[in-house]
């Protein structure tokens, strides 16, 4: 594997791009969601994306198969994707996507701290600065939601679900830096749909729902985009550090309250648009960080 970038920028910029990307996915699948249920929509999405990332990586020639540590990382990794995906989307499908993705923002957060626990990783002063910066942000946000009215019945439990979906996603993120310094982008994002397809498999027969075929086409799109954006957060994560790319997961933020409010008409309000300005300055201030040189090596698996 290539070692860390000096520079944190080109990493950083490649993040966001897989932020957006991701986002545009988060669009196709809040729609399935609504349809098929999210196990379905995130069943026949990672069944796809076996497929699709399965092509692309038989096409690269892989020099060798993963060894048994590698294949461990993959599936385990995978099943916190597997329990972070049904969680959000379930979450998604009754809540508007700005005031979802602004609840899971604690994820990136808890990353910061999990780096250190996990990786070994230093939080500077200049990190946690951001990460509470960026909570000021969620927060402003959250509380302009909360008085705006009544939620429906499920939106208490939505919003239960995506702090679940959050602390598996926190986890995954840490996971996520171990895998890139074992694997290709590649051979990331073909094992990784590969392993999530087989455990929601396990529930087929009680929970499984054949698409129709105008869903198709939304599947397939998911598929694909969840694919790129997999394989742009593979790279950046191979050449930078958790806690400077954690913070990229706000951005995602911005792409969710354009992308809803054009999508599913859903309002931006004032609380909304203060809290992304926040997020922005805190995304600025951790890409601004000097790196570490010495690249951090994977943890035992």
């Amino acid at each position: 594997m290539r070692p860390d970038s000096p520079s944190p920028v080109i990493p950083f910029l490649v993040a966001c791009a897989g932020i957006a990307t991701f986002s545009a996915m988060d669009v196709l699948m809040k729609g399935l969601s609504i349809e098929i249920g999210a196990y379905n929509a995130v069943l026949w999405r990672t069944g796809a994306g076996t497929l699709f990332s399965g092509l692309l990586y038989l096409a690269s020639r892989p020099a060798a198969w993963p060894d048994a540590a590698t294949m461990k990382i993959h599936a385990v990794r995978a099943l916190f994707v597997a329990g972070m995906a049904i969680t959000f989307f379930w979450a998604l499908a009754r809540l508007p996507m700005a005031e979802a993705i602004a609840l899971a923002f604690v994820a990136p957060l808890m990353t910061l701290y999990m780096a250190a626990i996990f990786l070994g990783e230093k939080i500077g002063p200049r990190s946690i600065a951001a990460s509470m910066l960026g909570l000021v942000g969620v927060v402003v946000i959250v509380a302009g939601k909360l008085g705006q009215g009544q939620y429906e019945a499920e939106a208490l439990l939505a919003v239960g679900a995506v702090f679940l979906s959050a602390i598996f996603y926190a986890y995954n993120l840490i996971l996520a830096r171990r895998q890139a310094k074992m694997a290709e982008p590649m051979e990331i994002a073909f094992y990784q749909n590969l392993f999530v397809t087989l455990f929601l498999g396990l529930g087929a027969p009680w929970f499984a729902v054949p698409p129709g075929s105008a869903h198709a086409p939304n599947i397939v799109g998911a598929a694909i985009l969840a694919t790129i954006s997999l394989l742009l957060l593979s790279w950046a994560y191979a050449r930078a550090e958790a806690q400077i790319l954690a913070t990229t997961e706000y951005t995602g933020f911005l792409w969710a309250m354009m992308f809803g409010w054009y999508f599913y008409a859903e309002p931006v309000t004032l609380p909304t648009i203060a809290g992304a300005l926040l997020i922005v300055v805190a995304c600025l201030i951790v890409a601004r960080k000097t790196p570490q040189l010495d690249p951090i090596e994977p943890a035992a698996a």
